[in-house]
């Protein structure tokens, strides 16, 4: 039996990415997991504001003493006969890997690398010196570790070369949680093939932190557009962040204005259900380096709820999904509304949609997310066997 540990300041109601590593561990037989988490209790916007804006950073340093202490102090229930095999370090793990490696200087580390932070500074708008120290920390976090788990292929070509053969490319996945949702919705409908009633608009949703990566702002065109054609489409948009002043400034005034529905967020708990009901689910559009290198939360959540997704034509997202989303060249708002278009004027195609996304989603279970980590484990136990 492997006992490894979830361990860090993660919280998976905000990253569900670590939800999915440790769900399809548990559900992996031959593994025993448990955790040891004290969540620091920032968003990543908060955690981006913080390394954009230096003087804050007494509070994370506030808040990372605590939540350290009490981890130390909680390290000694997993010593001796209960010490781990692995720790995972869960996402924006960059300063808790330290600490790890610090506690259990000879147990395998994993570490959830789901972003780099330099990148993600680049994203939102920093550059320059900043962006050169956050490098140096990425650096850092992934020299800690024994196994680096990534996205994408083009996250693990960032690694440095020296330990590229550390990297594990793992698929975001969904919870259990979005394909519970899934089923329940279309219980609901009624149906089994996802087929929508002509007579009421095609309804969407986009949930997420208006960051440019996303590129909300080419939904908000595409939006403009379809309600100037008089495309019935009804629009739901959860969130907020730098970009929505934008949106909302680009839906002001026009009939889209009155066909968007705004929540500034929804609990966790809830979303699975409120995006399940929903005709389509919508990924990202934007053109960032970091946009182009991604397959998002949303992206897999979306084709777990049962919903059909429409999301950005990249090179990720291509060999991830393949057919089983509606791919759009970012940037490109007429492009994106044609395909909604099509999607809300002919119900073949949304029921179409729906059937290839389902089918795409099944490879996403937490328990087949997993495979190429625990491929790595059972690496990592044979190589320390005949040491």
């Amino acid at each position: 039996m492997r006992r490894v540990l979830g361990f860090g300041t993660y919280d998976v109601a905000s990253h569900p990415r670590v939800e999915v590593l440790l769900e399809g561990l548990r559900r992996t037989p031959g593994n025993k997991v448990r955790e040891l988490d004290e969540p620091l209790g920032l968003s990543t916007a908060d955690r981006v504001a913080i390394l954009k804006q230096p003087w804050r950073l007494p509070v994370l340093a506030g808040r990372l003493t605590s939540r350290w202490s009490r981890l130390a102090a909680g390290s000694r229930r997993y010593r001796g006969s209960h010490k781990p095999d692995a720790l995972l370090v869960g996402y924006m793990g960059h300063f808790d890997v330290l600490l790890a490696r610090l506690l259990y200087p000879r147990t395998t580390i994993i570490l959830d690398h789901l972003i780099f932070a330099s990148g993600t500074a680049r994203d939102r708008g920093e550059d320059g010196a900043k962006a050169k120290l956050l490098s140096v920390l990425d650096r850092m976090a992934t020299h800690c570790a024994d196994v680096v788990v990534l996205d994408t292929a083009e996250h693990a070509a960032k690694l440095d070369a020296s330990i590229t053969d550390r990297g594990v490319i793992v698929p975001v996945g969904a919870p259990i949680s979005w394909y519970e949702a899934g089923e329940g919705a279309a219980t609901a409908r009624g149906d089994d093939d996802g087929a929508r009633n002509t007579g009421r608009p095609l309804t969407l949703v986009f949930f997420g932190l208006f960051t440019p990566l996303q590129g909300t702002p080419y939904i908000a065109h595409a939006l403009r557009q379809l309600a100037e054609r008089g495309v019935p489409v009804r629009t739901l948009l959860i969130g907020a962040g730098q970009d929505r002043a934008e949106c909302e400034q680009i839906l002001a005034g026009s009939p889209a204005e009155r066909m968007v529905q705004w929540r500034d967020w929804v609990d966790s708990a809830e979303l699975p259900r409120v995006v399940a009901e929903h005709d389509v689910c919508l990924g990202i559009v934007g053109t960032t380096d970091k946009a182009l290198d991604v397959v998002p939360n949303k992206v897999y959540q979306g084709l777990a709820a049962g919903c059909a997704v429409v999301t950005s034509d990249t090179a990720p997202q291509r060999r991830a999904i393949g057919d089983g989303a509606i791919l759009v060249p970012p940037g490109d708002p007429r492009a994106l509304a044609d395909a909604l278009e099509r999607l809300a004027t002919d119900p073949t195609a949304l029921r179409d949609a729906r059937e290839r996304a389902k089918a795409a989603a099944a490879a996403f279970v937490p328990e087949q997310a997993v495979l190429p980590l625990v491929a790595a484990l059972e690496r990592a136990r044979t190589t320390e066997a005949t040491r």
